[in-house]
């Protein structure tokens, strides 16, 4: 089965310069996340719209938190620990794609019991966004696997260089954040990543 390749925005570029990012690389990305904690929800709805003008589809657009746009858009949505509980997200939203952000085994069993449709699990390697925190490793990722049906997606630190040890470990596929979106060239960085996800390729020093 082919794995995934999850971009979420980071909150420091504009919704504009994720849109336009978006359209470049949306050949080798399967997700694109609005994660925005900061904004209302008439802004996102117009990142949702910025992302559609750019010819994203509407299933590959994942809006972080805020059921009611992702909803109005017919796109998937991201739950957190802060959110409106799955169960009651389904209730309402009959038809919604679900997804949830996990820290732990404990965390996905209850996830999956409340009827998300895919984790998001992490942070699995040290990374600046988490600094001081070590990674989690992949020990309970492969008990989380072992245990759910549902599509699991790492986050925290995937490099091109460790996101084969993750998908060994059995991730259905990651999400990167400033691994492409930083990147001075995200179109190579989103190819270099889609490479390694699906086809382990041998890349030189400088695509890593």
């Amino acid at each position: 089965m082919k794995k995934q390749l999850h971009v979420i925005s980071d909150g420091k570029l504009t919704l504009k310069a994720f849109a336009d990012i978006a359209g470049k690389i949306n050949p080798f990305i399967d997700r694109f996340h609005l994660r925005e904690k900061k904004l209302t929800a008439k802004e996102i709805a117009a990142g949702v719209e910025m992302l559609l003008n750019k010819g994203i589809p509407s299933e590959k657009i994942v809006v972080n938190d805020r059921a009611d746009v992702a909803w109005s858009y017919n796109t998937c949505v991201q739950l957190a620990y802060h959110s409106l509980p799955i169960a009651l997200v389904k209730q309402q939203f009959p038809g919604i794609t679900a997804g949830c952000s996990v820290h732990s085994y404990s965390d996905a069993l209850e996830a999956v019991r409340e009827g998300a449709d895919f984790l998001l699990y992490g942070h699995i390697f040290e990374t600046q966004s988490k600094e001081g925190l070590p990674g989690k490793g992949l020990h309970e990722l492969t008990a989380i696997k072992a245990n759910v049906e549902i599509p699991v997606i790492v986050i925290g630190g995937i490099k091109p260089r460790n996101i084969e040890s993750a998908i060994s470990a059995g991730a259905d596929g990651a999400a990167v954040m400033s691994g492409i979106l930083q990147s001075n060239d995200p179109v190579h960085a989103a190819w270099c990543y889609s490479q390694k996800i699906n086809q382990g390729g041998t890349l030189h020093e400088k695509d890593l």
